[in-house]
């Protein structure tokens, strides 16, 4: 399945500062954590990997995706358990 062209992280990236500013004292500690944590995934700062293809050499940079961290049950969340799991931090 192809990666949709906007996500959530770059409007994270490209308004979330600006947004934390206009809202200081309104935002929680761990609202601030997970806009961090989303705006970091996939991207260079949690490190990567090269794909190359054997049969036509085509080469790719494949981000590593973030893991949310650990929530209340100190499981470790990832996927659409740990996005669910951040919104519901970020709608507090």
């Amino acid at each position: 399945m192809p990666r949709p062209t906007l996500e959530v992280a770059d409007i994270f990236r490209d308004h979330g500062a600006a947004w934390r500013k206009a809202n200081a004292g309104h935002v929680s500690l761990d609202q601030i954590k997970v806009m961090s944590a989303i705006a970091r995934c996939r991207t260079a700062a949690l490190g990567g990997h090269v794909e190359r293809c054997d049969d036509c050499s085509y080469t790719t940079i494949a981000y590593n995706s973030c893991l949310m961290g650990k929530f209340r049950n100190g499981e470790l969340a990832t996927g659409s358990t740990a996005i669910l799991a951040a919104f519901s931090v970020l709608l507090r």
